[in-house]
This record gives C-alpha cells, structure tokens and sequence, in this order.
C-alpha cells in the first residue's frame, strides 16, 4: 500500500504487519493484534469502533481466528464513542473478556464523568461542526475495564509496550513493537484531517495532529506527538486514516513536531491555551465554550458525506470477501 492511497484503492478491512489486521469503521480504525511467530498464542482487539459496530467488528473476528476463538482482551487506546461503540455487544458475546485501558481514562468508562465537551468551532470541517451531535454520555462498563500494568507491558502480546500520550484524552495511550518499530498510536496523531468530511471520504493520507474538536489540552498533545516521534516508528497505524510507513511516515512526522503550534493547534477555541482539567476522578473544570458561527451548509455537506460514508462502507462489506491472501491469516 503507497503513502498515496485513497479511498478507491483502501478497503474497510486491511494487512498492516505481521500479526496486525485493521477494520476502518465507516470513519475510525480498530486493529485485531496477536503474535506473528506463535499463530496458537491468544489474540487482542484494539480499540471498539462506532456505536453499532459490534455484529461486523465480531464476523472480522471469526475470519480472522476462528468461530470460537474470542480474544484474551479488548485494549483501548482511549474511550472516545468511535473507540468503544461495539463494546457492549462484543462484551455480551465474550463474556470472559477484559478491557484495559489507562487509569485516567477509567472514569470515562464506568460512569463516572464524561468527557470535556467537544468544541466544533475548530478545524473548519464539517467532521468539527458536527461534533456538537457526537454522543457524549460515559460509557459504564463495571468490574469489565481494569487498569493497564504499571510497567508499561501489555497483556497478552509479548514484545508490546504501551505509551503514555494524553492530550487527546486524558488517558490516552497508544502500543508500540520494538521489534519492527510497529505503532498504533490511536488518536495521539492520525493520518487523514479527520476534521474535514471531504479528506475522511478520499482517504487522502497525509500526518496530522489529533483530531481538533475532541482535543482538550494542547499542551499535553503536543508533548504526546514528541514522544511517539522519538520512538522513529517504521509503521504507523492511527485511529483515523491510512497506515504509513517508511521515510515518507518519518518525514511528516518530524514536520509535525517542528511545526505543531501551526500544523496541528487551531488559532482560536475552547481549549486553545486554556485546558481542561481533569484527574483521576473525571473532569474537575472546563473553560468556557466559545460562541459558534457555524454555517447550515457546512452542517448539511457533513451529514451528506457521513451518509455517503455509511453507504460507501456497507458496499465495501460487500465486495471484499476475497481481498486478503489466505497466507496473511495462517
């Protein structure tokens, strides 16, 4: 797969690297990760997808390992609704499977603080304007979601570590291999503006900053972007966008660090200089939410977009059935 890829030529579900395999759901990725070398060793989901999600994220499960063949845990590189919408169906058909994910995203994920509210006066894209609609109550998955180990290591997949990169979230995190320098990085950076409805439709590949309108700490963003950058990861696959890899991947990448206040921090918003502040019990303050001047016809382009989205991917269900290789399941 180039680093020119689009829309036409990328297809919903997708071979990333030895052990790793992505499903992009409608406009989010979600990758299913085991050991390349141990085919028998148990296998991990990363991340949940859209509300609804769950039935296709499921079905890609059993072609891919089997009819009964759950996973030994759902990884989360945080809890935003695109991350985790297919959580409660997958839980109800794994009912012995885990969730991890970071101790400061716990509270957003059993019931106890929702998330600092989005600001969709930022990025200039329909994705932001519309981002005032996105779901925003916290998700309650109980005694389900534990905390990720302390040391860094992540279950079940020897040789992964986890990676600190908040910003996006309070408790974000993305996995990185050592090995072959292979990152999921999650939302720290994506590889499309997901801001713009129109570059989430082509797929055109290119590194930005978090998404914009789900962003509430600049700061911590930045210093998240600088951390994964000096890992010089190989392969990148984010929660928004194609996988790029190569010097193409570490070219935009060191620009982005150079250039961050620019490239990725919108020139005014809600949580432009002024953070949310939260801790390990959810969200303690947030600042002011900017007045919005929003046109109708940036809203109406989104929804017909999302909807063209939604058409698009229930087409590729139905076209890929032959598109991997046999060899990249054995």
């Amino acid at each position: 797969m180039t680093n020119h890829a689009n829309r036409a030529n990328t297809p919903t579900r997708f071979y990333v690297e030895p052990g790793v395999w992505g499903l992009r759901n409608v406009f989010v990725n979600l990758f299913y990760v085991r050991n390349p070398d141990v085919p028998t060793d148990p296998w991990v989901l990363v991340d949940a997808g859209l509300p609804g999600s769950g039935p296709k994220i499921h079905h890609h499960a059993q072609e891919l390992f089997g009819a009964d063949n759950p996973p030994a845990a759902i990884l989360l590189t945080h809890g935003h609704f695109d991350h985790v919408g297919g959580l409660h169906y997958l839980l109800e058909q794994w009912p012995d499977v885990p969730v991890y994910a970071h101790p400061l995203e716990l509270p957003y994920l059993t019931g106890l603080s929702a998330y600092p509210p989005p600001d969709p006066t930022v990025g200039g894209g329909a994705m932001a304007a519309m981002s005032f609609l996105y779901p925003k109550s916290p998700l309650d998955l109980g005694a389900r979601v534990k905390a990720l180990p302390d040391d860094g290591s992540v279950p079940f997949l020897a040789g992964w570590r986890w990676v600190f990169t908040p910003g996006h979230a309070p408790g974000h995190v993305s996995f990185f291999r050592d090995a072959d320098k292979m990152l999921l990085a999650g939302d720290a950076f994506v590889t499309t503006k997901q801001e713009s409805a129109l570059a989430v439709w082509v797929q055109k590949q290119e590194v930005h900053g978090p998404p914009m309108y789900f962003t509430p700490d600049w700061e911590l963003a930045r210093q998240s972007v600088e951390r994964l950058a000096g890992l010089m990861p190989r392969v990148a696959a984010t929660g928004h966008g194609i996988p790029m890899r190569g010097e193409e991947l570490s070219r935009q990448l060191t620009d982005l660090v150079e250039n961050f206040e620019k490239k990725a921090v919108p020139l005014h918003g809600r949580y432009v200089g002024h953070p949310a502040r939260t801790d390990e019990r959810g969200v303690q303050s947030v600042p002011p939410a900017v007045a919005p001047h929003i046109p109708l016809w940036l809203l109406g382009a989104g929804l017909a977009l999302v909807g063209g989205l939604l058409w698009a991917n229930h087409r590729n269900q139905q076209d890929e059935a032959d598109y991997y290789d046999e060899e990249e399941y054995e």
